[in-house]
């Protein structure tokens, strides 16, 4: 109980802290190859494949050097492997549906071969109905498929508040599993297990997963990330 009680603080402070504020803006560390702004996005590598992560403050490792977060240690581990593949950072932090839905135009103006979505636990945390947050996802999705018919699309699952009611986290639960099995995408189950709720694994605000943290998250998402490409 106590385990559970942990993740679903860290959830509620989830809500509070991942919103774009001028201070946030400020702070957020940028590097080469994260794509946070709303200019074309551009890659240097001659590579021949591109994987993008698009997704909120989670993805853009916010608070830490981009290279310590998980999309960073993923390219790392890419790139020992001999892959060819040029990796795109595209969080944003304080992201919701909707907002993504309004970026993904730009993000395509890049060639994408493999896609990886993590967005919607905002959506959760404001108690955006789930139909909404379906279909802005599944409009995320959309365009990506229409421009690049042949990526693969990755869909990265979160959970829901239980203050919210037994029927709205299971409505929201199945959104990632609905919208995978729908678009023929692969499916990384909670990709904050064994992070999410848990002190020493987390940056002061007790929101955002230190560099540890975001090693334990890179796992997650590799046992499953690796399959694909």
């Amino acid at each position: 109980m106590k385990k559970y009680f942990s993740f679903f603080l860290f959830l509620a402070l989830f809500s509070c802290g991942d919103t774009t504020t001028a201070t946030e803006k400020k702070s957020t560390p940028t590097a080469p190859k994260v794509v946070t702004e709303n200019p074309t996005p551009t890659t240097t590598d001659k590579k021949e494949k591109t994987i993008v992560f698009f997704g909120n403050s989670l993805t853009a490792a916010y608070g830490l050097d981009p290279a310590q977060g998980f999309v960073g240690l993923i390219e790392q581990r890419i790139d020992s492997l001999g892959l060819d593949y040029n990796v795109v950072n595209a969080g944003l932090s304080g992201e919701t549906s909707a907002g993504g839905n309004s970026r993904i135009d730009w993000i395509l103006k890049q060639k994408i071969d493999v896609f990886v979505l993590e967005l919607g636990a905002n959506d959760g945390l404001r108690g955006t109905s789930t139909e909404e947050t379906y279909k802005n996802l599944n409009a995320i999705i959309g365009k990506v498929k229409a421009k690049y018919p042949e990526a693969k699309i990755v869909i990265c699952a979160m959970e829901a508040l239980p203050n919210m009611g037994e029927k709205f986290t299971l409505e929201f639960r199945a959104i990632f599993a609905n919208l995978a099995k729908e678009n023929n995408a692969t499916l990384i189950p909670f990709f904050l297990s064994n992070v999410g709720g848990i002190p020493e694994l987390n940056q002061a605000d007790g929101i955002h997963p230190t560099a540890k943290g975001h090693q334990i998250v890179t796992e997650n998402i590799w046992a499953v990330l690796k399959e694909v490409i």
